[in-house]
């Protein structure tokens, strides 16, 4: 687990970023018939962010993260998506979503351990 835990970082921060990076094209997306997609700082904002994650990435795997390991935890950018629709945009959360995102938690506790067990 050890070797993992900042790659497996990387990917949580890549992660936040990622969650980011939607908002920022959704804000964008939204302009699009009012802004010429060149002057939408909200599209390249998002542009931007995600060539940061793919720049995390890398780093991550360059330091020896497993794809198999550490990917699945860039799955949480769909727990901060839910965060900041719900913090931001004031979109509800469900049972679908709350659960669905409990079982990503729940899927990224058995990953951890079972790393945790190999090390």
């Amino acid at each position: 687990m050890k070797d993992q835990l900042v790659p497996i970082l990387l990917n949580l921060l890549a992660a936040l970023f990622g969650g980011l990076g939607q908002y920022a094209y959704k804000k964008g997306g939204l302009l699009l018939t009012e802004v010429s997609i060149f002057k939408n700082y909200h599209l390249w904002t998002g542009v931007l962010l995600f060539i940061f994650v793919m720049i995390l990435f890398v780093i991550g795997y360059k330091m020896g993260g497993r794809i198999s390991v550490v990917y699945p935890f860039y799955a949480t950018t769909f727990i901060w998506g839910a965060l900041i629709g719900y913090f931001w945009e004031n979109e509800p959360l469900n049972l679908g979503i709350i659960g669905g995102t409990s079982l990503i938690l729940v899927g990224l506790a058995v990953i951890a351990q079972s790393i945790a067990k190999v090390s």
